[in-house]
């Protein structure tokens, strides 16, 4: 495991020139009650420090924050981190900053990196709405990871699913060009809309035919195996942005 600590960077109260809306009115998650077992709030004591990076309302420096310049991937939602860590253990070139409001989450994903010795991955737990508005700078990203987001299942709640038009538009400033979005869910009416608001947005291409086969980098979740077992469908949704940001 290393033991370098990433150098802090400032925080700021000054907001960053940005035409996009600072707040919004519908979340697309509830904060959960849970438990953190031992070796989380150990993990969180004493890998939070190292690499968990407090929220600012100015643009992170991400070669800083992570320690070298290299390609970062945010993903949104990340849950328990497990396949997270897979990833960014499995992509060494490419810097991961998961984003996530669950303190059981975030302590078991840095127990993992404490276990695998991960040198490549930052987390902030925060709203990633706020985090894709005020910590990240256009076109800083290579790559958005959206796995299994919360589908929302009753018509009623669907306005609170995250992929909607006005935040795929705010995404796409953050986005490199070339840079990618991958999105996967198992639910199938989700993952008609997704393609549907996907294929609206300009600038945004889709890789495949409709639904992309799941890319090697993506590891199978035990819930996700489990539903593939029981017949249960799974789509991957991968776009490319074609075009510079405004």
């Amino acid at each position: 495991m290393s033991t370098t600590r990433p150098v802090d960077t400032p925080d700021t109260s000054s907001q960053p020139e940005t035409d996009l809306p600072q707040r919004r009115s519908i979340r697309s998650f509830v904060l959960r009650a849970g438990r953190m077992g031992t070796g989380q709030q150990r993990a969180m004591e004493e890998l939070g420090p190292l690499y968990l990076l407090p929220f600012q309302t100015a643009p992170i420096d991400l070669p800083r924050a992570f320690g070298r310049d290299a390609p970062t991937v945010l993903e949104i939602g990340f849950g328990m981190g497990t396949a997270t860590a897979q990833i960014a253990q499995a992509r060494p070139e490419l810097n991961f900053l998961g984003v996530e409001v669950h303190a059981p989450g975030v302590g078991a994903l840095l127990k993992q990196i404490g276990e695998t010795g991960l040198t490549n991955l930052r987390i902030v737990q925060h709203d990633a709405v706020e985090v894709l508005e005020q910590m990240l700078a256009p076109a800083s990203l290579a790559g958005v990871h959206i796995f299994f987001p919360d589908p929302w299942h009753k018509k009623k709640h669907n306005k609170r699913r995250l992929i909607q038009a006005d935040f795929v538009a705010r995404l796409m400033t953050r986005l490199a060009p070339g840079g990618y979005l991958h999105c996967a869910t198992d639910w199938q009416p989700y993952a008609e809309q997704m393609l549907e608001v996907l294929s609206a947005e300009p600038g945004l291409v889709n890789t495949a035919d409709g639904y992309a086969p799941k890319p090697d980098y993506r590891p199978l979740t035990k819930f996700e195996q489990r539903g593939l077992r029981l017949g249960h469908g799974v789509w991957d949704l991968v776009f490319r942005r074609t075009s510079a940001p405004d």
